[in-house]
């Protein structure tokens, strides 16, 4: 098997064909859904960062690099067609602000990093990134990016559009890097790291299924 097709931790011990096998990828698709709504919610002190750890992002990413592209895509899709319905499953979502309308405020562009994201770790996962802690700390740094670059753009669109406060900052960039980047930069950090040890450290528990 070459690198770029390497079996990434849910396939391991699925043999299953046809019906089987749907009914095994529609069971991590529920688990991945309910994994995320979950880790949106659970929120960590992290000080000095004025801002909680939320394990959304780590939830992504790890799901991600266990499900491969193809699996993480339709889970992570499926997430956030639950959330488009009207949902309360996103990290600061509420009774009255969720579904289209929340989607389309100030994290919307997160939500889209978080699809990308997803497809990344998932490639990277095919070629082998995610069975050593250095390889798997890049990937968990790529995979950021992807969701800061259209978190940001979009942000700075919303700030530009009319939440910008001239007295507080100098500039629209400078309101749009301290509120999406700043205060999450320890925790992200932090999620990274845990991310590298926990995916090789899997890998070695099911050591037999490694190529």
């Amino acid at each position: 098997m070459t690198q770029a097709a390497r079996p990434v931790l849910a396939e391991i011990g699925g043999h299953e064909d046809g019906a089987a096998r749907l009914a095994r990828q529609a069971m991590f698709v529920a688990l991945g859904i309910a994994g995320l709504t979950l880790a949106a919610q659970v929120q960590v002190p992290v000080p000095p960062s004025p801002v909680p750890v939320n394990l959304g992002t780590f939830a992504v990413l790890g799901i991600g690099a266990a499900y491969g592209p193809r699996l993480g895509l339709v889970t992570i899709l499926g997430y956030m067609g639950l959330g488009a319905l009207g949902a309360d499953i996103f990290a600061s979502s509420t009774a009255e602000n969720n579904g289209l309308g929340y989607m389309m405020g100030a994290s919307g562009g997160y939500l889209l990093g978080y699809v990308l994201a997803t497809v990344l770790l998932g490639a990277l996962a095919r070629r082998g990134w995610d069975r050593s802690a250095g390889w798997m700390a890049l990937a968990m740094l790529l995979g950021n990016v992807a969701i800061y670059v259209p978190g940001l753009l979009w942000l700075h669109h919303v700030v530009a559009a009319g939440a910008f406060d001239p007295a507080k900052y100098a500039s629209v960039w400078d309101q749009t890097l301290a509120w999406g980047v700043t205060p999450y930069l320890i925790g992200d950090a932090l999620k990274l790291g845990l991310a590298a040890l926990l995916l090789p450290a899997a890998w070695k528990l099911v050591g037999s299924a490694r190529t």
